[in-house]
């Protein structure tokens, strides 16, 4: 018997020859020859770009203060709220201050024709400090009670540590110590002035040989729950200390009175009833003070300002896009029945389908990293040019959020590629996976939504992944509103990130598993 054998086409030998690479480079033909393709493509950058300005694209604020001269540096670069009332003299070299804190009290402004509330906020402070000198974020180092949190340490703006529980009241005061040996600075803690307890020992590299040292009393504004969700009023500490002691060189005669920043800052402020000062009487020191000495967060303290994410509002729009063309670059061989012809070429599906995800997710990437890359600086300018306050951060942190943006286009191009080979179906999967990724994250930061119903979609969905552009930080020690309409996602930017990544994966193994089985 005779066989006769039918020699594969060149072609097909060819790209079998080439392997991969040839596969890569015969998709990426296809993608770029389709017009329709590339032509969406650009305008899912133009998309990000123009939406994500005309919607920070804001009249300008009124009020004093303009730019990022409102949000004085620290040491790490970080945006800083350094605005508290401060009774101080120069020390020079070592030395050390002692003295007692007899009482923390609190007054809150709750509005016109009410009654002051009395209490202290939970984070409302009165201590000692030695500070560089009292230019807004410069170098400190505190030891203080709080309103809620009991005696703590803090330094540089963002470092908190914990010392003993229990609030200060005249029948149970504190004794704080804070001494100074060269750039060591150390905060002691005693109930009864005999036995210590150190609370944190921390080096400020650089302070000057000449300090700025004293007592203090700062509270942030208060909170309060209405029906139209958080708000805040003016509030104030007022700390009560006894006579200090000195040892060390410090400057001789009367101690002054300073409100540090001019102001209460933007966590904190003043009102007609509500005032900063001190009054001495005989060794006993009073001093009222509001503001906070702690780093800037987001959300409604934040005030009339933008973070670098809300220059990409339109990602989403961009996304919508994105995720058709991924979709579309899969099932428009289905409807065409170009398919066979591909997988005739490259017989390996698995190849063909992972060339597919390289090229739509290497395009996704490339429009989200440069929408990017256009719309930050262009979006600071024009906010700041506006008299806005723009959230500073660092270098590293607004370049993740840009190589961030391209690969989530990238990873919901290719979740798209996947649900569309699944499926088959352009116009369900496109719905399909805007539902999972957009819908998602416009409830979740839109403030519809209860705020644990907003976390759990950005925990457990593929919107999880618009959490790499996060840029403002959570901390403990600084009282906001942190949930996602207010800029704070439940997870960090990569977690979040790898949240969609997984569910990319899952849609593309799966994908490759059915194409591998059905027919073409």
């Amino acid at each position: 018997m005779t066989t006769t054998l039918t020699p594969r086409p060149p072609a097909t030998r060819r790209v079998e020859r080439g392997g991969f690479l040839a596969a890569l480079h015969a998709e990426w033909t296809k993608f770029r020859t389709v017009r329709g393709w590339v032509l969406a493509m650009a305008a899912a950058l133009l998309a990000t770009i123009v939406v994500g300005l005309l919607g920070t694209a804001a009249p300008a604020p009124s009020g004093p203060g303009t730019g990022t001269a409102s949000y004085p540096k620290g040491p790490g670069g970080e945006a800083v709220n350094d605005n508290f009332y401060l009774v101080h003299k120069k020390l020079t070299g070592d030395g050390s201050l002692t003295v007692d804190l007899r009482s923390l009290t609190g007054v809150a402004d709750t509005g016109i024709g009410r009654e002051p509330a009395e209490g202290a906020q939970p984070w409302a402070k009165a201590g000692i400090v030695m500070k560089a000198s009292l230019t807004r974020g410069s170098p400190y180092a505190a030891v203080m009670a709080t309103g809620g949190h009991g005696v703590r340490m803090q330094y540089g703006f963002t470092h908190d540590t914990a010392g003993p529980s229990g609030k200060v009241s005249e029948d149970s005061p504190r004794r704080l110590r804070l001494v100074r040996s060269g750039d060591s600075l150390t905060g002691y803690v005693s109930t009864d002035g005999s036995h210590w307890t150190e609370v944190d020992s921390v080096k400020l590299p650089g302070l000057p040989q000449t300090v700025q040292a004293g007592f203090f009393a700062a509270s942030p504004q208060a909170m309060q729950e209405t029906a139209a969700g958080a708000g805040f009023s003016p509030a104030a500490a007022t700390g009560t200390f006894g006579a200090p002691e000195l040892t060390g060189s410090w400057t001789p005669g009367a101690w002054n009175g300073t409100q540090v920043g001019g102001d209460a800052g933007t966590s904190g402020s003043y009102s007609n009833t509500i005032k900063g000062g001190f009054t001495q009487t005989g060794g006993e020191f009073i001093v009222t003070g509001a503001g906070d000495i702690a780093p800037v967060v987001g959300g409604p303290v934040m005030g009339g300002g933008f973070s670098v994410e809300n220059f990409l509002v339109g990602t989403f729009a961009g996304l919508i896009v994105v995720i058709a063309v991924g979709t579309v670059f899969i099932t428009g061989e289905y409807r065409h029945g170009l398919l066979r012809t591909t997988v005739a070429a490259v017989p390996p599906r698995g190849r063909v389908l992972g060339a597919k995800a390289l090229v739509v997710g290497g395009v996704g990437f490339t429009i989200g990293l440069v929408a990017a890359a256009i719309t930050i600086p262009i979006g600071k300018s024009s906010a700041l040019g506006r008299g806005f306050h723009v959230f500073p951060v660092p270098a590293a942190t607004e370049l993740r959020v840009m190589a961030g943006t391209g690969l989530l286009c990238a990873a919901a191009a290719v979740l798209a590629l996947g649900v569309g080979t699944l499926l088959r179906r352009s116009a369900t999967a496109v719905a399909l996976v805007i539902a999972s990724i957009v819908l998602p994250f416009l409830l979740a930061t839109s403030g519809v939504l209860p705020s644990g119903v907003s976390e759990w979609l950005l925990r457990v969905t593929p919107a999880a992944g618009f959490a790499v552009q996060q840029t403002l930080p959570h901390y403990t020690q600084v009282l906001s509103v942190y949930e996602p309409s207010t800029g704070y996602y439940p997870l960090t930017p990569w977690t979040g990130f790898a949240v969609l990544c997984g569910y990319a994966a899952l849609a593309f193994g799966l994908a490759v598993v059915r194409l591998r089985r059905r027919d073409v």
